[in-house]
């Protein structure tokens, strides 16, 4: 039988999280889909959604169950192990495995030996384990289909029915997306869906700002304003991955740090990407549309539309990337001076740069990979323990510290980089020796 989290079990999650408490729709969702048997949750990109179905979706699961109770469809691999990685870090004792293209599927079926309680994954990886019985099925109760209309556009309305067509155990069904379809298609089998809609609560803490450019290729402009205005931690969007090698190459010749994620990456260069973003090793994150929505990055100070897209709801997720939850944030979009904004935009501030103020600023971390990680009964703490003793680094000259299953990636101050390398790489942390290199 399912066991209802108690207050003081929501505190600690909470308090793992950073959170004060729920905000106003986390609270109305986990309320409705404890309670009701279809739920359709719409709400801005970085409201908290994946937090606000995962609360109530524990209370429904069974400790006494052995089986997949629950299956959550993502359409981007980032966002399958986002949500895996919020799960585990709320510390719920259920397993949990994530299973996406691109990762060997020889691994995936050695972690789906001993079944999870709860499945995340990609729409075609789920639908080829369930053809190869890789996984049953038929015990599955609760599906989530997060983004779910993102899954639609991109091309996986096949899959996602045929996994549906194999869930004749569903008894609830959860639908989450920053995007109101308003027709949902057959397949997903909805009757008396309960609509909890948040879309109309914009946040009045974006500003919009146009940047003019007077020449048509923008690059000038994207620099000087990465240089005054934009300042800390952004996105830069792009329509093309032509256009990032090209914006790619320019800011490197600046030695203006960036990462790039785009989906013809390979997924560890994608991953890695992130990697750095988030600890700081760089400031920028150069992405097609594949990064305003589903990814794990921190609170970001702005966002940069180089090339606009053709249409409001692109425009309006790339938007959501900033100004998230309680933050304030930026947008701003460079414009070729002889070319319109689109007609979706409504009339939008327009400010010049002043290049008295350009001035560059370098990440001070670098990132450091670890060949150790939980398989290896590797913590954090033992991470940083190993570093800050054996390292000899001194307080604040150790950052962020992401621990894999087979390896951890560490941000290190960059003073310290080399020496650091020189005097751990082949030491043992736990027993273990590991090697310790400095990433790209």
């Amino acid at each position: 039988m399912a066991m209802s989290m108690s207050q003081e079990q929501l505190d600690s999650i909470l308090k793992k999280f950073d959170i004060q408490r729920l905000n106003a729709m986390q609270l109305e969702a986990r309320k409705t889909i404890r309670n009701n048997d279809e739920v359709v949750l719409l709400s801005p990109t970085g409201s908290g959604k994946t937090l606000a179905f995962l609360l109530p979706l524990l209370d429904q699961l069974s400790p006494k169950r052995t089986d997949i109770q629950a299956i959550i469809i993502t359409p981007t691999r980032e966002l399958a192990i986002q949500i895996e990685q919020v799960a585990r870090k709320m510390g719920s004792g259920y397993k949990i495995n994530v299973v996406y293209g691109g990762r060997s599927a020889s691994k995936d079926r050695e972690e789906l030996q001993t079944s999870p309680a709860i499945l995340v994954g990609t729409p075609g990886r789920i639908a080829d384990h369930i053809r190869s019985k890789t996984i049953d099925p038929h015990s599955v109760s609760i599906l989530v289909l997060d983004e779910y209309d993102k899954s639609l556009e991109i091309g996986f309305e096949k899959e996602m029915s045929q996994i549906l067509r194999k869930l004749n155990a569903l008894q609830k069904k959860i639908l989450t997306s920053a995007t109101d379809l308003k027709i949902l298609p057959e397949f997903i089998g909805l009757k008396d869906p309960i609509t909890i809609n948040y879309l109309d609560q914009r946040s009045d803490r974006l500003q919009i700002k146009v940047v003019e450019s007077p020449d048509k290729a923008k690059l000038e402009t994207l620099s000087l304003l990465l240089q005054t205005e934009a300042k800390g931690r952004g996105i830069v969007f792009c329509n093309f991955k032509d256009t990032i090698h090209e914006v790619s190459e320019y800011l490197d010749q600046l030695r203006l740090k960036h990462s790039c994620f785009y989906g013809g990456l390979e997924q560890r260069d994608r991953e890695r990407g992130l990697i750095k973003f988030r600890n700081g090793t760089s400031n920028i994150l150069l992405s097609t549309d594949l990064a305003s929505r589903g990814i794990d990055v921190p609170a970001l100070d702005f966002v940069i539309h180089f090339e606009i897209p053709q249409r409001l709801p692109e425009f309006t997720h790339r938007n959501g990337r900033t100004a998230r939850m309680h933050d304030h944030g930026v947008a701003f979009i460079i414009k070729w001076v002889k070319r319109d904004l689109p007609d979706y935009m409504p009339p939008l501030e327009r400010i010049e740069l002043n290049t008295d103020d350009a001035k560059i600023t370098y990440p001070q971390w670098q990132t450091i990979f670890v060949s150790g990680g939980r398989r290896d009964k590797i913590s954090k703490g033992d991470i940083a323990g190993f570093f800050m003793k054996k390292g000899e680094l001194e307080k604040g000259e150790l950052g962020v510290i992401e621990l894999k299953t087979d390896c951890a990636f560490v941000a290190v101050a960059n003073t310290k980089t080399h020496a650091i390398i020189k005097r751990l790489n082949n030491q043992k942390i736990k027993g273990r020796k590991v090697r310790i290199y400095q990433l790209d």
